[in-house]
Order: structure tokens, then C-alpha cells, then sequence
């Protein structure tokens, strides 16, 4: 679980919960309660930090065990853009109407292509 790769990476690179707390703004209970599995699903934008503090890939954070082909896999690149949406102010709820738009645009480049 992520928790306990948190704690493992924390202890491998000589942090204690305190100074990861600090050095990532997050508080220290919040992050215990991470460790010890009693907060399973922190926002992309918390592990993005740990991560860098860390300095490790948030897929190393992310990744379910060791199986790379999990269904919980989440690509790098595509967890990167969910962050981008976000930074740019896009709500979860607003995704359908994005999709829509994808799928327009999907469309018309397919129609370029082939005509």
C-alpha cells in the first residue's frame, strides 16, 4: 500500500515523520495516518510533493506492488496530466464535458487524415 512505501522510502533516505512533515507542509498527523494505512486515497497533488521531497518518481509512490500491468498502474505521463487539469482549475465534475471535447477533436483529426 502506499503508506507503507512512503514510510519505507522515508526511512531509507534517514527522514524522520516530523522533518517529512515539515519539508513537505503537510501535517505530521495526516502523514502518520498515510503510513499506517488509515488514509488510503491522498489527492495526486499530496503524493506529488512527498514525492519530490523524497526525490522519487510519484509512480513509485503510486504503483501496486510490484506487478507493472496492474489494473492500479497509473502511467507516469498520465498522472502528470490529471495534475496539469487540476493546476489549471478543472473540476472532477467538468471531465464530461472535456471528454466531449477530446472526442471531437479525436474525430475531426481522424477525418483529416483519412480525406
Amino acid at each position: 500500500m502506499i503508506g507503507e512505501r512512503i514510510a519505507k522510502i522515508r526511512k531509507q533516505k534517514g527522514y524522520t515523520l516530523t522533518e517529512l512533515a515539515e519539508k513537505t507542509n503537510i501535517s505530521k498527523s495526516y502523514l502518520s495516518n498515510m503510513e499506517r494505512n488509515l488514509n488510503q486515497n491522498p489527492s495526486l497533488a499530496i503524493i506529488k510533493r512527498i514525492a519530490k521531497v523524497l526525490d522519487v518518481d510519484m509512480m513509485t509512490l503510486l504503483k501496486n506492488g510490484t506487478d507493472q500491468n496492474s489494473l492500479h498502474h497509473i502511467e507516469k505521463e498520465w498522472a502528470e496530466f490529471i495534475l496539469e487539469l487540476k493546476d489549471m482549475g478543472v473540476e472532477k465534475e467538468q471531465l464530461k464535458q472535456y471528454k466531449t471535447l477530446i472526442e471531437f477533436i479525436k474525430w475531426k483529426n481522424e477525418k483529416e487524415e483519412s480525406g
